[in-house]
């Protein structure tokens, strides 16, 4: 039997092959958590003034931070969450942040498996969008002769 042949059946969900300990960060749960936050419809970005500027510094060299924002305390079994983000003018405040607090509840609880206890949401500001810029009209002059 060559190794390209064999295949490690995984242990099915629930089932522990072993003994151990997991540590999830603070960190791990603040990415989750800002990750899940972001997709809502509403959220422009997350942060306050300050760490949204270091972000565009962030963005503009490649870089992102998808924990900005976002600060989290984890316990053996549990996690706490604050946000702070910035709505986009248009979007209900309350709607959003309710949206916020649902996606991030799912994501942690299934992707990182700690029951989450709280969410708190802080919205600093909201993003108004510019006016569009008009459009300009090229217009062609005849050649004179």
């Amino acid at each position: 039997m060559s190794d390209q042949n064999l295949q490690i059946d995984p242990a099915p969900e629930g089932e522990v092959l072993g003994t151990g300990r997991t540590i999830i960060s603070e960190a791990a749960v603040a990415k989750v958590a800002g990750i899940a936050a972001r997709a809502v419809p509403g959220v422009y970005s997350l942060g306050s003034g300050p760490s949204r500027a270091l972000g565009a510094i962030r963005d503009a060299v490649g870089s992102s931070d998808h924990a900005a924002g976002v600060r989290a305390e984890v316990g053996e079994t549990q996690v706490a969450v604050d946000i702070n983000l910035v709505a986009v003018y248009g979007h209900p405040l309350h709607s959003v942040a309710n949206q916020v607090r649902a996606a991030v509840y799912r994501a942690v609880e299934e992707l990182v498996g700690l029951q989450v206890i709280e969410v708190n949401i802080e919205i600093n500001d909201v993003y108004v969008a510019p006016p569009p810029k008009p459009k300009t009209v090229v217009v062609e002059r005849e050649a004179l002769q």
